[in-house]
């Protein structure tokens, strides 16, 4: 086994990010406890059992719930290092936005770094937050050059914007719990709309609904005049590393390879796979987004108004300075769609 290697806590560990991260941390040889909701689901841990067996780490798998405050006590005992992945991600189907996204994020992260305040071995936190809590809307642009880990979202909340509310108010609760003790530093890795390959074919993540409904046809008319941060999935399991394991680190990373409109998106498809799927070629007016857009998912009009049309830039250099390297947007998108057609979630052409 590799020599340095250290005790690693991973909450949230079947998660689209946290399963490449606890890959990298198995593969340098680190002891990983992981905490999911049932360890016994198979569907949730049979791929990390796997990468664990051809690996020289350790993975011990621990059942937690981010609203149970007494359940990160034993997964956190012994561990070197937390990297706090676990938050509610879900984009409709609430009725109650407190209930279904802000209260589990803030209160989960309260409950596990609370914990962390209980462990004695523990010296660095490193937490899954996003852009999301840099900027609430593209609009915010206006007057900057790019967005930095200065800017934080203070225009979003439970009416508008929830997700985006639940991590910034998640982060904001990390750091004053930070803010008020001494032995463990904290590291947030802030990335944008995350895109790569999975370790499963049950991930949830926002950006595979975009490339299903791409390559299902469902935009083919077109797409609005979106832009995202985009970055790729490798790149942020390996940024937590790095700010878990480089002494230098400290603060925000914003992780962002580029920016990309849904356009932009679905002409690097069409150059990889060519025509024979239905990407969209074209960008819907905004007057028609305007009043199509809340009939056609969760989207409100105060949304296309401050976001359609926008263009969103950020500065990366903090994450390059760290050490991030970052691949391709058209590399990518390319191994994503590639592996959305091999579980066949799109019939391949």
């Amino acid at each position: 086994m590799p020599t340095n290697t250290q005790t690693v806590m991973v909450t949230g560990a079947s998660g689209y990010i946290a399963g490449w991260i606890v890959k990298y941390l198995l593969e340098a040889g680190h002891t990983v406890h992981a905490t999911v909701r049932n360890p016994d689901k198979a569907k949730s841990v049979d791929h990390l059992k796997r990468i664990a067996d051809s690996a020289p780490g350790t993975l011990k798998l621990f059942k937690a719930d981010l609203l149970d405050a007494d359940s990160f006590d034993a997964p956190m005992a012994g561990c070197d290092i937390l990297m706090h992945t676990a938050s509610p991600f879900v984009l409709d189907g609430f009725t109650d936005a407190n209930e279904a996204l802000v209260r589990p994020a803030v209160e989960g992260t309260r409950n596990v770094l609370n914990a962390a305040n209980r462990c004695e071995s523990l010296k660095r936190v490193v937490l899954t937050s996003s852009v999301a809590s840099v900027y609430g809307d593209a609009i915010e642009m206006k007057g900057k050059k790019a967005f930095t880990e200065a800017d934080w979202n203070t225009t979003s909340s439970v009416d508008h914007n929830p997700y985006q509310y639940s991590k910034v108010a998640a982060e904001r609760e990390a750091w004053k719990i930070h803010d008020d003790q001494s032995r463990w530093d904290l590291v947030t890795i802030n990335p944008g709309m995350v895109y790569g390959p999975s370790l499963t074919n049950a991930s949830n993540s926002a950006s595979i609904g975009t490339l299903l409904d791409m390559g299902r046809g469902k935009l083919k008319t077109g797409v609005p005049d979106l832009e995202y941060g985009m970055v790729d999935v490798r790149e942020v399991a390996q940024a937590h590393l790095l700010g878990a394991f480089n002494p230098e680190a400290e603060g925000r990373y914003i992780l962002v390879s580029q920016s990309v409109s849904m356009l932009h998106i679905a002409g690097m498809l069409r150059k990889q796979f060519g025509r024979r799927y239905p990407f969209p070629m074209m960008k819907v007016p905004k007057p028609v987004v305007w009043a199509v857009g809340p009939f056609m998912g969760p989207v409100t009009r105060k949304f296309i108004s401050r976001n359609v049309g926008y263009p969103l830039r950020f500065d990366n250099s903090r994450s390059q300075a760290l050490g991030v390297t970052y691949r391709p947007a058209a590399d990518t998108l390319k191994d994503h769609f590639e592996q959305v057609l091999d579980d066949g979630l799109v019939r391949r052409r």
